[in-house]
């Protein structure tokens, strides 16, 4: 089918913006879709806030006049791009956006985009065709862990954190072509050995399925997502094995970005209200509410195959200079 579909010629690509003096650039490509956005220099530390359907840019460079030029190129069948079969046209079509607030605030800027193919001769719906369905499988996920700067812009210089300062700790699975995924941190510890064993000092962050623990006793949040397959954790620095270097170990899970319940969750305390609120959709907190007592797994029968589940441990040691044993103010954190 797909072979059948681009024997066929690029009619042309479409822009449909709001402002003519744009610097963007469309490729319709065989079999792919390649956007180049040049931004303002105001936009370049929100570069994660770009938008190609639900896909952030695939490169993104800063250049020297102080711009940014965001680069999205993706296989036209991802990041929700949709398709429409009219006369003897395939049109694909999908937005440029600049989201600075998450869904379902309206984005500050939306360009349209279309891309229209010639419908290749002797061309059937693929729902004509025998044996058309679909299949099912398994493969691996690329998941990340890494500390980011105060500004949330780039990767920590360093790992080392005065004590009740906040540590932004940032956690992401690649979406490729895979269907929307939204990621999970399932459980996460501090211990003061690289690799947990049985015999490690820990101290729970988040525990009970997705609940951020510590901050109930301390002041940790979690960071509005700019994106469903990345979440930021906004960790205070704590009093735990101080004089040591502190290892990060979290468990990873991508989920799907619609479903959530007790065990497939994201929540954090809030102290003004006294509540635990859900990070992806408050008005379904009442999931939340177990994180006082046991969010216990529900009996199921067979294999729950609709989760991929990661655990991360020491996946990157960033550049730090150790803590001195005399210095109790600061905590030196590694993932």
């Amino acid at each position: 089918v797909m072979s059948l579909l681009w024997q066929c010629a690029i009619v042309l690509a479409v822009v449909a913006a709001s402002a003519a003096n744009e610097d963007f650039n469309v490729d319709c490509e065989k079999h792919s879709i390649k956007v180049t956005w040049k931004v303002s220099p105001e936009l370049v530390e929100h570069a994660a806030r770009l938008f190609l359907g639900h896909c952030v840019p695939s490169t993104f460079s800063v250049l020297p006049t102080g711009e940014g030029m965001a680069t999205f190129h993706y296989n036209l069948n991802g990041c929700a791009i949709k398709k429409r079969v009219t006369g003897k046209k395939h049109i694909y079509s999908t937005s440029l956006t600049y989201r600075p607030n998450r869904k379902p605030k309206p984005a500050a800027i939306s360009h349209h985009i279309k891309c229209v193919y010639i419908r290749p001769e002797g061309w059937i719906p693929p729902f004509l065709i025998p044996a058309y369905g679909s299949a099912e499988g398994h493969g691996g996920l690329v998941f990340h862990m890494a500390l980011l700067n105060e500004d949330l812009t780039g990767l920590a210089k360093s790992s080392l954190f005065p004590l009740g300062s906040f540590i932004p700790i940032w956690a992401a699975v690649d979406q490729k072509d895979h269907q929307p995924l939204l990621l999970l941190l399932e459980e996460c510890v501090a211990a003061t050995t690289p690799e947990l064993q049985s015999a490690s000092l820990v101290y729970p962050i988040i525990t009970n399925k997705g609940c951020l623990a510590d901050g109930k006793t301390g002041n940790s949040r979690f960071l509005p997502r700019y994106h469903p397959s990345a979440i930021l954790l906004y960790l205070q620095s704590f009093k735990f094995a101080l004089g040591e270097e502190v290892y990060i170990h979290c468990k990873l899970v991508a989920w799907d970005p619609e479903v959530f319940d007790i065990e497939k969750k994201a929540c954090h305390y809030i102290k003004e209200t006294g509540e635990w609120e859900l990070l992806d959709d408050p008005s379904q907190s009442d999931l939340c509410k177990c994180c006082d007592s046991s969010c216990k797994p529900r009996l199921k029968r067979g294999v729950d195959s609709g989760i991929l589940r990661h655990f991360i441990s020491s996946l990157t040691k960033l550049s730090a200079v150790p803590v001195s044993t005399q210095n109790s103010q600061d905590v030196t954190i590694w993932l």
